[in-house]
Formats: structure tokens, sequence, C-alpha cells
């Protein structure tokens, strides 16, 4: 199985995913992937890239076989350490961009989790650092654009208040 969990920045999406990891893995194996780990640093983080790892990585998993990427590293600003996504029961894709349509016809629980992007972002600033401001508000406005493209929101199986 795999679970997509998308959503505005500071929505909550790595609380649902840490909250659905705990419920399952007394039942299943349980492995999560987190978007900001795939991304390619700030300049396309939802390009090309992002969609052909998706598909590798769902891919791995039907064929329940590991599969090893690259860890961005945002201190260095560029990619980092390898890292293996181990064969799992229930893979979970958390973060934006992570439900996005190539991979769709692969996921069993599409969870799209909403929250006005300014809140959102005042909490990615307040998690984060004000340093990534101007780079969080150019970020939004990818995400906006992106979700628009994919229908993200519209294609997900669960809609989730991340205001509360």
């Amino acid at each position: 199985m795999i679970a997509t969990i998308d959503g505005w920045a500071g929505a909550g999406k790595t609380t649902l995913a840490s909250f659905l990891e705990k419920s399952f893995e007394s039942e299943l194996s349980v492995s999560t992937i987190h978007m900001d780990d795939l991304y390619d640093g700030w300049g396309d983080p939802l390009g090309e890239k992002l969609t052909h790892k998706l598909m590798e990585i769902a891919s791995a998993h039907i064929l329940k076989i590991p599969y090893r990427t690259t860890r961005y590293d945002w201190h260095k600003n560029n990619p980092g350490e390898e890292f293996e996504i181990p064969n799992s029961d229930l893979l979970i894709l958390e973060g934006v961009g992570s439900g996005q349509r190539s991979i769709r016809d692969k996921v069993s629980m599409k969870f799209w989790v909403n929250i006005d992007p300014h809140l959102g972002l005042d909490r990615v600033l307040e998690r984060d650092g004000q340093e990534i401001k101007t780079q969080m508000q150019v970020f939004l406005q990818m995400s906006s654009e992106h979700f628009a493209k994919e229908g993200t929101a519209n294609a997900a199986d669960y809609h989730l208040n991340g205001a509360r």
C-alpha cells in the first residue's frame, strides 16, 4: 500500500504521517518518506526530478524492493548522503508534491491537509526560522501552481483541516 499526504506547507502533514505510522506499525511494516528529503533544493523542488523519483519509489515499492536515493542537504544546498527506502507493507509519502498525478494509480490512500497558506507560512517560519522567508514565499507560489496543475486537492480521498 502507498499513502500520500499532500497540502500546503505548515498544514500538519508530517504530524499526520507520524500519527498514521504509529497507528499502523503494530499491524504493518511502515516506511515514511518526506518530500523535503527528495526535493532538488529551492530552484525547482516540484519539477521533473521529483516526479521521476516518486515514480521510481512507487514502482520499487510495488515490486517489493528497496530503493536508494540521495537526501537533499539543506544546510549545504546540494545533494547529500544516500539513503535506502526499505521494502515495507505501507509506504507513506509525505509533503508538498507527494500526491501528484504521476503516481495516483499506484496509491491506496490520498490525503489532503488544508490550511490558509499564510498561516502555514507562519508555522514554517516559526519552526524553521525567518531566514528562509523569501524562499518559502516563492515555494508557496510554486505550490499553488503545482496544486492547480495537478488537481491535488480534488484527487484526494480524505480532506483534513490543518488549522485545528
